[in-house]
């Protein structure tokens, strides 16, 4: 199914994750750490993208974000490139850090917000690298901390003497002119005011976007920093018994349908609940999810894209790999991925049944055939939204 369109929409709630290739560790020690928070804090704030939660974990992270303006594959380019690229210089070695792609689910903010959240920052306690809530508090490599104001928060941004050397041998980003400048005070960029509500938080000096955010999570749970930082400790805490929520992968009845839509056909339109594995939400919430990557997608103007870019972004699209879009398999999956290739190559972008029966490794006429099934395919997708 198609997402890129939606998953890039400024605004947007996203929870975020990346593994080591083959389950290996991404983070060897703390100054790996260290050097990835470093660069991850600069891009949130020249990107103005929002970071709610985070964990690093020795094989993988888990990030909640919502994205400004630039779009979340940018943001994520920057981050896993810049770093696996530091990360190798470090450590003398070469070739992929990162098993695939990032996975990212888009998520409904008021349902979700907080419960990915305290779900994101308990990892480090599920994972055992913590023994208990009160090791966590004081835990470096978590979000949790910094929300409790036990620890610094790494995710503001350090000024260019701050950043270290390593990072400076690979062109590492460092703050431009424009947003030093709109970090400070207009009025005095010296002296900041101090807060007149109580909150904690100074209502006149322009603070970094991640002490903004924290502030905004913060609102969640009391109007005081510190009844806030004691109530939102106590959610933490009541969500340890919880364990491992099988439900944050997606929501809806296709995904506990293990992805089979045909089964739900015969719903009514009105009670049926709508679902995809990359959103967790309502099922309001996945419809009008869908309906707009749907509507990006298939009007996409411009450049006609080369057919391996549309067979790399219908691969993405169906979770698979471009050489399993390319085989002969008759899995369903990949023989409905094939199907809307040929039909949005053939339909939408103009090109001969010849053509893209040489990027698939097709007889012509097996093209014709699955154009007319890629358009059944959409059709039962949009019968469904």
């Amino acid at each position: 199914m198609p997402r890129q369109a939606r998953l890039d929409a400024p605004g947007v709630l996203q929870h975020v994750m990346a593994r080591g290739i083959e389950r290996r560790k991404i983070f060897w020690d703390d100054k790996d750490r260290s050097s990835f928070l470093e660069r991850f804090a600069v891009i949130l704030e020249e990107t103005q993208t929002q970071c709610y939660a985070w964990t690093l974990i020795p094989n993988h992270f888990h990030i909640l974000l919502r994205t400004g303006t630039t779009p979340l594959s940018t943001v994520m380019r920057r981050l896993m490139t810049g770093y696996a690229v530091t990360f190798n210089i470090r450590h003398r070695r070469s070739g992929h850090l990162f098993q695939n792609r990032y996975k990212s689910v888009v998520c409904e903010e008021d349902t979700y917000l907080l419960e990915l959240t305290r779900y994101i920052h308990l990892n480090p306690l599920r994972a055992r690298l913590v023994e208990d809530l009160k090791a966590l508090d004081k835990y470096p490599w978590s979000g949790h901390s910094a929300i409790l104001g036990r620890r610094k928060n790494p995710l503001i941004p350090k000024l260019e003497k701050e950043v270290s050397s390593a990072d400076k041998r690979i062109g590492f980003s460092q703050f431009c002119p424009e947003t030093e400048k709109a970090r400070m005070n207009p009025k005095n960029p010296a002296c900041p005011v101090a807060p007149a509500d109580g909150t904690g938080v100074n209502p006149v000096r322009n603070i970094s976007l991640a002490e903004k955010t924290i502030g905004d999570v913060l609102l969640h749970f009391g109007e005081t920093h510190k009844v806030a930082r004691r109530r939102y400790r106590q959610f933490v805490k009541n969500g340890i018994e919880q364990g491992k929520r099988p439900e944050f992968q997606g929501g809806g009845l296709v995904r506990s349908a293990g992805g089979n839509k045909a089964g739900l056909l015969g719903r009514k339109k009105e009670t049926r609940e709508k679902g995809d594995a990359r959103i967790l939400g309502s099922g309001d919430f996945v419809n009008e999810a869908l309906s707009k990557a749907g509507e990006e997608w298939e009007s996409q103007t411009g450049p006609r894209p080369s057919l391996k870019a549309l067979i790399n972004t219908v691969s993405e699209a169906f979770d698979l790999s471009s050489q399993q879009l390319k085989s002969r398999s008759r899995r369903k999956p990949i023989v409905d991925a094939r199907s809307v290739l040929a039909r949005v190559a053939v339909r939408n972008h103009g090109y001969k049944g010849i053509e893209v029966a040489e990027a698939l490794s097709l007889s012509p006429s097996s093209v014709s055939r699955i154009v007319e099934s890629g358009e059944k395919f959409l059709t039962i997708r949009r019968m469904l939204l």
